[in-house]
């Protein structure tokens, strides 16, 4: 397909302004709540290095960094001598039982972070690590691991040696956001950017329980994109996540940057801009609009067929780039597989140009929810807790479809289903946890016995390697 003009208006239908707890009145299902039930500690002297303002055994687009599957939870980091870790313990259990993989973080560079996936064909656990717009390291577990945990030792014996490519498959010299997905036949699939920030495309490679395969890319670079200061002509698509929902269609949510920073009001700012969706009905291969439009299809050999900026339906909540949009914040599909994404940037209220992207979203930033309605318009909802950081906020649900946000330094709110995810208020300040910054949330274990996990690493300062530790909270049952 060739590429159409820009959507020039919103499809977002409403938004809707702070109010915190506005008593609205709740339906029969129970409304969001936390109650902590403990605490365990994965490493008490766990590698502690500031970059890009984040840590790399807690930056929240990392997927997965803790995972739950069939009773047990499996948790990544690096240790303080900076070897790479796994861990894992049976549900409820106080203690983890760890494996040292064989590889060593190169970087001082938080963006080289683990991510987990289970190929639910042969039992295996994936991981793929330490890479920031170059080569990676791949490592998987032996056959039948994760089906069998209770009877198969946790020794390094059941992993493989580390790799530089997925079993011979080699991907990209500069490879970056490793994030693993499970299909709905239980397939494994890896996403992941080709090339660097501002000029980069999306790509999915896909594991059949017996090989790897490489899909190719689905997004493009190229086209024009022209604000009111200035015209950008490469770009890269930052997802804000990449989910399937029960019936299998797989939702991205996302936000564009733009390399060149004449797009901006003042360099200090970042080139993110707009809010986007799209949609594949056939596991990843084309994709679709909004309104259902193929938009783009992967592997092409032709950049025009793949999904573009100028795009036509793409953008469900615009935003110029003069507001600090944050890019890799967070979605969740709910149980009748509706999209929902936080995203965060310095509201208008607070000045049309930001000028210094980590004070300014320090702060002024404010969270909100984008989020598919049951009638099909998209809807936002500002979320009335200050960031009070320039980081990422986490977003689940529960199997009522209420909405759970984890801010930094694990404060969590939340907001009912019966509300629309109006009547936001905090459940959890983070007292006692003394968390650094962004936390890591186990996405997979909310529906397997309600909890909400929340992996998180103790403030430190310079590079003393500090604690790192999971707190629980039990959902509405």
């Amino acid at each position: 397909m060739r590429r159409r003009a820009l959507l020039g208006t919103a499809l977002l239908a409403s938004v809707v302004g702070p109010g915190l707890g506005a008593g609205i009145a709740r339906a029969a299902d129970p409304g969001p709540s936390v109650t902590r039930t403990g605490t365990t500690t994965l490493d008490t002297q766990a590698i502690f290095f500031v970059s890009y303002d984040g840590l790399v055994n807690n930056n929240s687009f990392q997927k997965n960094g803790l995972l739950t599957y069939k009773g047990y939870q499996y948790a990544v980091w690096y240790t303080a001598d900076r070897n790479a870790v796994v861990g894992r313990r049976a549900l409820g259990a106080t203690t983890w039982s760890t494996v040292r993989v064989g590889h060593t973080l190169r970087y001082n560079d938080s963006h080289n972070v683990i991510s987990m996936g289970v190929s639910r064909t042969d039992g295996r656990l994936h991981l793929n690590m330490d890479s920031h717009s170059d080569g990676f390291t791949y490592v998987k577990s032996v056959a039948g691991l994760l089906d069998n945990p209770a009877g198969l030792s946790w020794t390094a014996s059941r992993f493989g040696a580390p790799q530089s490519t997925l079993d011979g498959l080699a991907l990209t010299s500069q490879f970056t956001y490793p994030q693993f997905i499970s299909t709905p036949e239980g397939r494994l699939q890896l996403s992941y950017r080709v090339a660097v920030s501002g000029n980069g495309r999306n790509a999915l490679a896909e594991y059949d329980g017996t090989r790897w395969t490489n899909l190719g890319e689905w997004t493009s670079s190229t086209g024009t994109y022209t604000s009111e200061h200035g015209s950008s002509t490469a770009r890269n698509m930052y997802l804000h996540g990449i989910d399937y929902d029960r019936n299998g269609r797989l939702h991205a949510m996302f936000t564009w940057r733009e390399q060149n920073n004449a797009v901006m009001c003042n360099s200090g700012g970042i080139t993110n801009h707009d809010t986007g969706y799209v949609y594949s009905d056939d596991r990843g291969r084309t994709w679709r609009n909004n309104a259902g439009t193929v938009v783009g299809t992967t592997g092409s050999s032709d950049s025009a067929d793949r999904v573009s900026v100028t795009d036509a339906g793409l953008v469900v909540d615009p935003l110029n780039p003069d507001h600090s949009l944050m890019n890799q914040e967070s979605q969740f599909i709910d149980t009748a597989g509706r999209p929902h994404a936080i995203i965060s940037y310095v509201p208008g209220r607070f000045g049309q140009c930001t000028t210094n992207y980590v004070a300014n979203r320090t702060a002024n930033g404010r969270a909100f929810l984008v989020r598919k309605s049951a009638s099909g318009p998209w809807q936002k909802t500002e979320i009335p807790v200050p960031l009070n950081s320039s980081q990422r906020t986490k977003l689940v649900m529960d199997k009522y479809n209420n909405a759970y946000a984890i801010f930094p330094f694990g404060r969590i709110a939340g907001a009912s289903a019966a509300s629309g995810h109006t009547d936001w208020r905090i459940l959890f300040d983070g007292a006692g946890l003394n968390a650094f910054g962004e936390v890591v949330i186990d996405e997979t274990r909310i529906a397997q016995d309600n909890v909400l996990s929340v992996m998180y690493q103790e403030k430190s300062s310079g590079t003393t390697p500090s604690a790192l530790r999971v707190v629980d909270f039990r959902l509405p049952a």
